[in-house]
């Protein structure tokens, strides 16, 4: 009885800890909707938009292109019979006589050679334009995280505002209810009254026009994420408000210009020209073909070698080979133009920045501090019968006007440090 009673204990407490185990498990352990900060965002992103999947692919074609640039040219393999009787034989010979003595058979082989050093010109083209094409699926992830960027603030900027229009319906809803006691009383009249409601209405309208706004732009994030990457109900998560940068310009062009995807493939889109210009060249140079041939003619047997190379008169690759030169000067423009359009860029980021920054500094130096204390006197005067409605509800818009233009302020700050962050290319600015 006392083993039956230790195993049952064991088989209880194994019990217990495999349902310890499940319940700790992310499936059980995981309580309300996904929240996603804009770090995690970007990286959800790069690993799953679908865009940013199908352009790197044009990194593996590339890739798959340097093995064929990389090939040898293939021999050839040739041979023949002459001679053979289709429907008789002359007479007093025998088949096997006849195939000795009167046909003719040939067995050959041949190979180009390649001069100029053609393959390793090949393959050093293929892996250039490898290397640009993997800066420019850098930058589309640049562009991409500035868009994912965006619409996380959106969606921020849309919670943000719901949450300020769900408080001013509950912060109004209190002045309802004191009018409607006061309406009945007789100390108010209808008129006001009827006011009072119809503003109400306007908060209540607010606060639809919010949730509409912040499933849209959900909606929106989501799709650049990777539709399947984040379940229906998912969330933002992370600090929406003013945070002054303080960085110089300076050291910003500076890190642009070793950040920058684009220009790096500028960069390397003269090494790319360059290296056409040397294929080129090297597709100048003839190939010579070389072969040797076994014969078996009227029962004697025969080598035959040969050598045959074209004679470079008139097709020499002239026109490549100039194209190819002119190319190399449109690779150094373009690179000339893509670092002054990276300078352009880190300055009108900065510039942009600088003037959102002042204006939240605005709101939070005074002007939300003015709106809140004119409303919060005004409400209490009305309460008081000191003002007419009228005051009040004018207080009250511009309370709400001015919280609101503070939350599309800050908004479009973060926007400029995302649009900052494209520019210089890197997350981190400081």
């Amino acid at each position: 009885m006392r083993i039956k009673r230790a195993i049952l204990t064991m088989k209880y407490i194994r019990i217990i800890l495999l349902a310890a185990v499940v319940l700790d498990s992310p499936a059980f352990a995981q309580q309300g909707p996904v929240r996603i900060t804009l770090e995690d965002a970007i990286q959800m992103a790069l690993r799953h938009n679908h865009t940013l999947q199908a352009a790197r692919t044009n990194i593996q074609q590339n890739q798959a292109a340097e093995i064929t640039a990389n090939l040898r040219p293939n021999p050839t393999f040739f041979t023949d019979w002459e001679y053979l009787p289709l429907f008789s034989h002359p007479q007093g010979q025998t088949v096997s006589e006849y195939l000795q003595g009167s046909t003719e058979g040939d067995l050959g082989l041949s190979y180009m050679i390649e001069r100029g050093n053609k393959r390793a010109r090949r393959l050093d083209a293929a892996k250039t334009t490898t290397a640009v094409t993997r800066s420019q699926v850098a930058d589309n992830e640049r562009g991409t995280a500035f868009q994912v960027g965006s619409l996380f603030i959106n969606a921020q900027l849309a919670e943000s505002t719901l949450e300020l229009a769900q408080k001013d319906v509950k912060s109004f809803q209190d002045t309802v209810n004191i009018s409607d006691v006061q309406f009945k009383d007789g100390g108010m009249s209808e008129n006001d009254h009827l006011k009072i409601k119809l503003q109400l209405l306007q908060f209540e309208t607010d606060v639809q026009q919010a949730i509409l706004s912040r499933a849209q732009a959900l909606s929106d994030l989501r799709q650049q994420l990777g539709y399947e990457s984040v379940p229906a109900d998912y969330d933002v998560a992370g600090e929406f408000e003013y945070r002054p940068l303080v960085v110089t310009i300076e050291e910003l062009q500076a890190k642009a210009l070793q950040n920058r995807p684009d220009l790096r493939a500028a960069v390397l889109g003269v090494t790319a020209a360059n290296s056409q210009y040397a294929l080129a060249k090297a597709n100048g140079k003839q190939d010579p073909t070389i072969s040797g041939n076994y014969s078996h003619t009227g029962g004697l047997s025969t080598a035959t070698f040969s050598f045959s190379i074209p004679l470079a008169i008139f097709d020499r690759n002239q026109g490549n080979i100039a194209q190819t030169r002119i190319g190399i000067r449109q690779a150094e423009e373009q690179q000339k133009a893509a670092s002054g359009q990276v300078l352009t860029d880190v300055k009108d980021a900065y510039e942009g920045l600088q003037e959102s920054a002042r204006i939240a500094q605005l709101f939070r130096a005074s002007y939300l501090e003015v709106a809140q204390r004119s409303r919060d006197i005004s409400e209490y005067a009305y309460r008081r019968g000191a003002i007419a409605l009228l005051d009040f509800l004018d207080a009250e818009r511009s309370y709400r006007a001015t919280q609101l233009a503070y939350r599309q302020a800050v908004a479009a700050y973060l926007t400029a440090l995302e649009q900052l962050r494209q520019a210089v290319g890197s997350r981190n600015l400081l």
